[in-house]
């Protein structure tokens, strides 16, 4: 395919590959994505980070989302698109690979987890919001399902919770610093599976773009950036990748 082998020569020629993922790059591994029909946020309301903190109530409707895999983040198999990046890092070519999902999958198909950067968080543990201390949801799950035990800090007690990134809660500045430097630093952006309307992390394609890296965008629907940029690829990320990143 035309597409796929223009692909196949912008990460030959570059030296530097930022990779980029959304919703669309865990499809394929049966986890659904946020706003489409049928995806999660059209089966349940999102619960705001304020609402939270704030009621008891809104904590034990989360948690009884986690813990019953309600929203379906967890417990999937990465698939070929995985594996694709995970060869492209193990290979040199991409030394980050920065992500708005939080099923942890990039790391479960061998991205080493100092080379994931994950903008949205982990579903996959919980973490304290007073002291960062990270909790197992194995450890939590069974007090929860057994007794209707509140998650709470074993270290301060403060409010535990999945280590994502809620509606209304503040991105992490780390990320956000790790991946806007990333960014400036690569010679190919290259997003996969991202409708790229979520700011500001869609705002890391323009920033690289406008530093001279050329851009890709591989997305089965159309984006509003793909005026920007020089090669759109409206295919299924697994077969896409697996036809251009060599296997050895």
């Amino acid at each position: 395919m035309p597409g796929r082998d223009a692909l196949a020569r912008m990460l030959g020629e570059a030296r530097n590959v930022v990779v980029f993922t959304g919703a669309g790059m865990s499809t394929e591994s049966g986890i659904p994505d946020f706003r489409s029909p049928g995806g999660v946020w059209s089966r349940m309301k999102p619960i705001y980070f304020q609402d939270f903190v704030a009621s008891e109530e809104r904590r034990r409707e989360a948690w009884t989302r986690a813990f019953s895999g309600a929203a379906g983040w967890v417990g999937a198999k990465p698939n070929a698109g995985h594996f694709a990046v995970a060869r492209l890092v193990g290979q040199g070519k991409a030394p980050v690979v920065i992500t708005q999902n939080v099923d942890n999958l990039h790391q479960d198909s061998g991205v080493p987890e100092d080379q994931v950067v994950e903008l949205h968080g982990n579903a996959a543990y919980a973490k304290c919001l007073e002291c960062g201390l990270r909790h197992e949801l194995a450890d939590l799950k069974g007090p929860f399902l057994e007794h209707g035990t509140i998650p709470s800090c074993r270290d301060c007690g403060g409010l535990v919770k999945t280590a994502t990134i809620s509606f209304g809660q503040p991105m992490p500045e780390v990320p956000m610093a790790r991946s806007e430097a990333a960014a400036m630093a690569c010679d190919l952006f290259l997003v996969l599976g991202s409708s790229l309307v979520v700011f500001p992390a869609a705002a890391l394609p323009l920033r690289a773009r406008s530093n001279g890296a050329r851009l890709a965008i591989v997305n089965r629907e159309p984006t509003d950036m793909d005026a920007f940029a020089d090669l759109v690829l409206h295919d299924e990320i697994g077969p896409a990748l697996e036809a251009v990143v060599p296997l050895s």
